[in-house]
């Protein structure tokens, strides 16, 4: 890190007609921080949902554990970044159980992975609110960090409404892992240009901010001026940082306009809230993903969670040779064909999580990377799909947090250990003090990096 005369606040902001855009973080800056603070970059937390309806046990769980396991078949598209996960077995949410409530662990299964509490819903049975959660994790977070950041939280979906027909009490708790209160759920966005106006946009209907695209080309461009005057104030590196981030703003614009120019409906006048979403589901997940890495580059939000796809998700996969539902698929019943199909989406699903965590690790942030100070979990409610078990739940956490946690492990616990532990203890290293998370039992003992 080069210290240059200039000083500019954390905080800064370009901003034009219809845009406002904020900075990564540039040399420039650390003469405006304090000696406690240059050391310190931001904590961030990611939570996303990538396997639903289960896993294939036996081809994701490694054989060993400690620092000398081997990457499983489903995991063994996170290689490139094998050093910065810690992968985990033995976790469970039995809150997703029954109770004797019947079916809907599909459902019950999403609305505990964040929650650690049993979905209540008694709609039409009288009685208090018609249904009851509890603040999620995520939001917890965001309130802590709410101070800090432009937003408090993003929440992303990679399927559109309408890919998902549910008309049961049970669908409510499957389009969204993300809960503001016990009784308010966040919707979760699956357009990309809502994303990118939200994390760049400033002010204005979305009719106001069509027009100035049309007119300019880009809602970037009405900021160039001041972009200009800063980068002849800032020395070559930050001038090369800056030129960076702005090519890939630049970038993800270009596709979204792309993805928008490609919808059925591009003829029609548009609404207020835009339609068209990539149709490619890898070219969705790749452009959200590529959007939350700005997000987190440029400090407008230190907490996100996505929903890559709902529990009983029908979504084919012809593209890697698995024409059937996913749903279906992981009713396998031990059938070797299907768990192989199935296997097929759990490592394809993986392989997208690498994508983001790849970039996170190649995108620089004060003396690391984004993946050095972040926390990103992935996994799902539920273990075996083909049974409806909610034990040895898939997941994996990746990033050392800014040195809070020593990776490059498989942790393996005792069988129905509560997940709610480990969302306890990503609180706890990320500064968030909580006494107790759901059905928490107390905190995972995960190491810390000698030295830090």
């Amino acid at each position: 890190m080069i210290i240059t005369k200039m000083s500019l606040p954390r905080r800064t902001f370009l901003r034009g007609m219809g845009a406002t855009l904020a900075l990564p973080f540039l040399d420039a800056m650390v003469p405006a921080l304090s000696a406690a603070t240059q050391s310190a970059a931001p904590r961030r937390l990611g939570f996303i949902y990538g396997s639903p309806n289960g896993i294939i046990q036996s081809a994701f769980v490694p054989t060993a554990a400690g620092s000398s396991f081997e990457l499983s078949p489903i995991l063994s598209p996170l290689a490139p970044v094998k050093d910065q996960l810690l992968v985990f077995s033995g976790l469970a949410h039995r809150q997703a159980d029954s109770f004797g409530d019947g079916n809907g662990d599909h459902a019950r299964g999403t609305a505990v992975w964040l929650s650690g509490v049993h979905a209540w819903d008694r709609r039409g049975g009288g009685g208090g609110d018609a249904v009851t959660l509890a603040t999620t994790v995520d939001q917890i977070a965001a309130r802590h960090f709410a101070k800090e950041t432009q937003l408090p939280s993003l929440e992303l979906v990679l399927e559109k409404p309408t890919q998902v027909a549910c008309d049961s009490t049970d669908c409510f708790f499957s389009n969204t892992v993300s809960w503001r209160t016990p009784t308010t759920p966040n919707p979760m966005e699956p357009h990309p240009r809502v994303v990118f106006e939200r994390l760049f946009g400033e002010g204005g209907s979305a009719a106001q901010r069509l027009a100035q695209t049309r007119k300019t080309g880009s809602l970037l461009d009405s900021v160039m001026e001041e972009i200009t005057g800063l980068k002849n104030r800032l020395g070559a590196s930050d001038r090369s940082k800056l030129g960076e981030y702005l090519s890939s703003v630049r970038e993800i614009e270009q596709r979204i306009q792309t993805a928008e120019s490609n919808g059925s409906a591009s003829e029609l006048a548009l609404p207020d809230r835009p339609t068209d979403i990539p149709e490619d589901f890898e070219e969705h997940a790749k452009l959200m993903f590529d959007l939350q890495v700005l997000a987190f580059q440029a400090d407008i939000t230190r907490v996100f969670s996505m929903l890559m796809a709902r529990e009983g998700s029908p979504r084919t996969y012809p593209q890697i040779g698995v024409p059937e539902q996913h749903h279906p698929v992981s009713h396998h019943r031990d059938d070797p064909v299907l768990m192989a199909k199935k296997q097929k989406i759990d490592t394809y699903h993986v392989s997208l999580y690498g994508y983001f965590l790849e970039k996170l690790q190649a995108t620089p942030d004060g003396d690391g990377s984004l993946l050095d100070h972040s926390m990103i979990l992935y996994g799902g409610g539920m273990g075996n799909g083909n049974l409806h078990e909610h034990t040895n739940l898939p997941t994996v956490v990746a990033g050392k947090l800014g040195g809070n946690i020593k990776t490059g492990q498989h942790l393996a616990y005792p069988d129905n250990t509560p997940m709610a532990n480990l969302l306890a203890s990503m609180l706890d290293r990320a500064g968030v003090r909580v006494d107790k998370f759901g059905d928490s039992t107390g905190k995972l003992e995960l190491e810390t990096l000698s030295g830090v």
